[in-house]
């Protein structure tokens, strides 16, 4: 089984032995998110497919470092890691939030370097890289990042009401809505040439479906906009049939 906390690769984490060849789907947490978010999805794709699950610094075993508070620093050292990493079996992208903006960073960085980049982006309940957040969450003081965290319902509250958990969570946290808030691709001239899939929760506060079409700017290839039941954190609801469609696109 593979370690989940294996500080020998810093950057990524598996949950779950699948057969060699298998195509691969990295994940991208969502900000003041970790790899093990993605475990359920990891188990629910096995073994037809293998997650490989970023895990950003500053938190779980990386809890010693300090967390980077830029999507273009997330993506530096996420690209770093994965095109020393992934197998040349095919590969695609899957980020979710802060995760689908660091997720198409690394994109852009594979297309400028001699490396075969991702099969598909499948972006998940973040507006398109060229459209302002216009937010400032990360301008509160702690009790207003952790109102927002329970507004959107990824967090239990139960935990956030520990100091020593709060303690920990909350670097990571501003410095990731610093990181989600502040970034803009600047243009539409910053495209990819793989299919970007769009995934959004119809009840999302933050992201409203209709105003995912404008990814399709940021790509040569096509994309197509998928809508599930439930509100930022959909993929919780239901990883089962978030599961079934990435099995049909990947």
């Amino acid at each position: 089984m593979p370690d989940s906390e294996d500080v020998r690769q810093p950057w990524t984490r598996r949950f779950v032995d699948v057969p060699a060849g298998a195509p691969q789907l990295v994940c991208f947490p969502h900000a003041g998110g970790a790899a093990p978010f993605f475990r359920p999805l990891a188990l629910a794709l096995a073994p037809h497919v293998e997650l490989v699950a970023v895990q950003y610094p500053g938190r779980h075993d990386r809890y010693q470092e300090s967390p980077l508070d830029s999507v273009p620093a997330l993506a530096e050292g996420a690209f770093a890691a994965l095109a020393h990493e992934l197998r040349k079996a095919p590969f695609s992208f899957f980020g979710h939030s802060l995760g689908a903006a660091v997720a198409f960073e690394v994109a852009l960085r594979y297309g400028r370097s001699a490396l075969e980049g991702p099969y598909r982006l499948i972006a998940s309940a973040r507006k398109a890289p060229s459209t302002p957040s216009n937010g400032g969450v990360h301008l509160r003081d702690d009790a207003g990042l952790l109102s927002e965290l329970s507004r959107l319902g990824g967090t239990s509250a139960a935990l956030l009401a520990d100091p020593e958990v709060r303690a920990l969570v909350l670097p990571p946290l501003r410095a990731d809505y610093r990181a989600a808030e502040l970034y803009l691709a600047g243009s539409p001239q910053a495209r990819l040439s793989c299919p970007v899939t769009v995934f959004a929760g119809e009840d999302d506060p933050v992201v409203p479906p209709a105003e995912l079409g404008h990814w399709a700017a940021h790509t040569t290839a096509e994309t197509e906009t998928r809508v599930f039941p439930g509100g930022h954190f959909y993929l919780m609801d239901d990883v089962d049939a978030v599961a079934e469609t990435l099995l049909k696109l990947l």
